[in-house]
């Protein structure tokens, strides 16, 4: 079922908060505490989207992008970072990030902008360099 998301965070505290936002509106949304679980349930499961922290423990959002890029087909990555401008939202979406989300976390917005990553494609983007 790919209509389910991924957030990847460091933070239980987070993961719950938006799980409850996203469960209210019928997204399920599983949680990995970082970027080598994630990739680990990326390979194993489907989902739709991906809300990643901008900083992992082993990796930032870029790296989730690169991920999902390896994979035809992949989620929508959407990045969320409680230091997020309107500089940072340029370069997340110009590396590939479907959209921007800036803590604290509004129920409506995460929704919104979720339920949209999940009905739309990822956009094309320019090259990123390797890892």
């Amino acid at each position: 079922m790919r209509e389910r998301v991924l957030f990847i965070s460091p933070s239980a505290a987070d993961a719950a908060t938006v799980s409850q936002m996203l469960g209210s509106i019928d997204i399920p949304c599983a949680h990995a505490e970082t970027l080598k679980r994630a990739r680990q349930m990326l390979r194993a499961e489907a989902f739709g989207a991906v809300l990643t922290e901008a900083r992992l423990p082993d990796g930032t959002w870029a790296d989730v992008v690169r991920l999902v890029r390896a994979a035809r087909c992949g989620p929508a990555v959407v990045v969320t970072d409680n230091l997020a401008d309107a500089r940072f939202w340029v370069d997340a979406l110009e590396l590939g990030a479907y959209d921007v989300l800036a803590k604290p976390f509004y129920c409506g917005e995460v929704q919104r902008i979720l339920a949209n990553a999940l009905h739309q494609p990822p956009r094309l983007t320019r090259s990123m360099p390797a890892a």
